[in-house]
């Protein structure tokens, strides 16, 4: 930590002689979001007699570009909700980007706050994202911690698909064990959501806003590591199945059937690993869930950490290799070329091989390999005069007779190369089933200035625009490029509003005439996958089209449980002339 957040330690909180870790545990454990399945930033209900405190005081009023304790410019805000704002940040000292927790200092959680971050900095696990400075200064606490851009939400990752079993297997693995040395510590956590977790390009599982979160929304619970351990187990489910393990539908997951219960893995979905299924299940067997087989019930992070060490450990899957097929003689290897084949037999070899004869010993041999050497050496002689003359007439200008062969129209096509960004008709919202959204900046794609976006609402708990009945946006969104006529497409140039888009490039035919739906862009140019800010697509070869669509399916995170996404500049390249 900085030197102020340093010096802030030594008077966090006037309480007696209690250890600040104590402090913290009390002032962060909270009922386990997760057993209600409702969204990160939603209301939360009651639980075993527990409330959340109420938070009168509004959110600071600040701007982009204000600059705190002369060293962190904010840059964004990506959550403003229960009377605190959060922010992504420049630290100007360092030249990195940072996160900042902002909350006036009369609110009714900020001193809590102070303590839970500056507990969580004492702790100095990097299995956490650290906290780098927790200041209280000119009426405002904030709370400052580190941003890692290259890391992925699990929330993403779930949105693709349910985790293969060594991944599933690292994941709880690794989050179980930081979550038993937290609680050694007496920290704990309590908002462990999908997007708590976040998945580096090393693989390794980094838990964000340990006590900070539950802190900020001011959640408190008398059985801390149950809800932390039950909290691991709904993320091990969600892993397996890609459904939430409650009847309500939260973090893009689909819930459970009504009026079932808690059931396990492998009757959701086929071919789950039978042992993380049991495993998740005794994380979750609590509220008179019952474990599958009858083992006892995992009640702390340290107990689920144990039973994870026991499991026979997942290997990593192994790469695809494909044998290739066996070699099969033809029929003159096998001496039937030429015969009829009766019916019913096979054609297959069905007698070895006979060896090559002996090589030409004697004197007539001898002179029949010199001869049929001579002959050749005179044949690539003569093929090489008629080469140079023709190649010589050629040069001149002449001609070679009538046998002259015109290879001029026989080459090979030269590869595509990209020429200058073709001149752009018109541009609009991609907006299948529901209202475009913000059609009035769809003009900002095209105008040569990175700085200005076109750029979708903020979506809460959700990466795929909502996933929601009443957004209509199952389908995604984007821009529709006219060209104004039908041209050759060579490449795509994308500058994205952030990193971590999810999106795919279409074309529609060229006879297409103001396509709307998805279904009139039938040609993929560039595969759904997920993109950093920038995009250059050279095609393997030119497309006719009239009209281009970039098409985004899941949207960036830009900070705890919310995503939001846009494209800055698009330029459609023509061919060299």
């Amino acid at each position: 930590m900085a030197e102020r957040s340093t010096a802030a330690v030594d008077v966090a909180d006037n309480s007696g002689d209690e250890p600040l870790a104590a402090q913290a545990a009390k002032a962060t454990s909270d009922g386990v979001d997760t057993q209600n399945g409702r969204a990160a930033d939603g209301p939360m209900p009651d639980k075993d007699g527990e409330r959340t405190k109420a938070a009168p005081a509004a959110a600071p009023e600040l701007h982009s570009g204000h600059k705190l304790a002369r060293r962190y410019r904010l840059e964004e805000c990506v959550t403003r909700v229960d009377g605190f704002s959060s922010w992504r940040a420049m630290d100007e000292k360092l030249r990195r980007a940072v996160g900042v927790h902002l909350m006036p200092a009369d609110h009714a959680r900020a001193r809590s706050v102070l303590a839970a971050a500056r507990s969580s900095a004492l702790l100095g696990d990097p299995r956490f994202v650290q906290v780098l400075d927790a200041v209280e200064e000119n009426d405002l606490v904030y709370v400052v911690h580190e941003w890692l851009p290259d890391a992925t939400e699990l929330t993403a990752l779930l949105a693709a698909g349910p985790l293969e079993p060594h991944e599933a297997y690292q994941l709880v693995s690794q989050v179980s064990q930081a979550m038993a040395a937290a609680h050694r510590e007496g920290l704990a956590h309590l908002r462990l959501t999908p997007s708590a977790i976040l998945r580096t390009s090393s693989g390794q599982y980094r838990i964000r806003g340990l006590a900070v979160n539950a802190a900020l929304r001011g959640i408190t619970s008398e059985t801390p590591q149950r809800a932390d351990t039950e909290a691991i187990g709904a993320l091990l489910y969600a892993a397996l199945t890609q459904r939430w393990p409650y009847e309500s539908d939260a973090y893009g997951l689909a819930g459970l059937p009504k009026g079932v219960g808690l059931i396990a893995p492998d009757q959701v979905r086929a071919g789950v690993h039978r042992g993380l299924g049991e495993l998740a299940m005794r994380a979750l067997a609590n509220d008179g869930a019952t474990a599958s087989r009858q083992e006892p019930a995992c009640t702390s992070p340290e107990e689920l950490a144990k039973a994870v060490a026991a499991m026979p450990r997942i290997r990593p899957p192994e790469p695809a290799f494909t044998a290739p097929p066996e070699y099969q003689h033809t029929t003159y290897q096998q001496g039937n070329y030429g015969r009829p084949t009766p019916p019913g037999a096979h054609t297959t070899q069905v007698r070895p091989v006979p060896p090559p004869p002996p090589p030409l010993q004697s004197r007539t041999g001898r002179a029949l390999k010199w001869g049929v050497a001579a002959l050749l050496i005179a044949a690539l002689g003569l093929g090489s005069w008629q080469l140079a003359d023709t190649l010589l007439g050629r040069n001149n200008g002449g001609t070679n007779g009538p046998n002259q062969t015109q290879t001029d129209s026989e080459e090979d096509p030269k590869p595509v190369t990209p020429g200058k960004a073709l001149t752009v008709n018109d541009v609009s919202v991609f907006a299948p089933g529901g209202d475009p959204l913000k059609p009035e900046d769809a003009g900002k794609t095209v105008d040569n200035d990175p700085s200005t976006s076109w750029i979708t609402p903020r979506y809460d708990g959700y990466a795929n625009f909502g996933n929601l009945e009443t957004h209509n946006r199952k389908a995604g969104s984007g821009i529709i490029v006219d060209l104004g006529s039908v041209q050759e497409v060579a490449g795509i140039d994308l500058n994205l509003y952030a990193p971590g888009h999810k999106l795919q490039v279409r074309a529609a035919a060229p006879d297409a005439s103001s396509p709307t739906s998805l279904a009139k862009f039938p040609e993929q140019l560039v595969e759904e996958k997920t993109v950093e800010k920038n995009l250059a697509v050279t095609l393997g070869h030119t497309i006719k089209t009239r009209y281009i669509l970039i098409h985004l399916t899941a949207l960036p995170s830009e900070g705890v449980d919310s995503y939001r996404g846009g494209i800055s500049e698009i330029k459609i390249l023509g061919t060299t002339p």
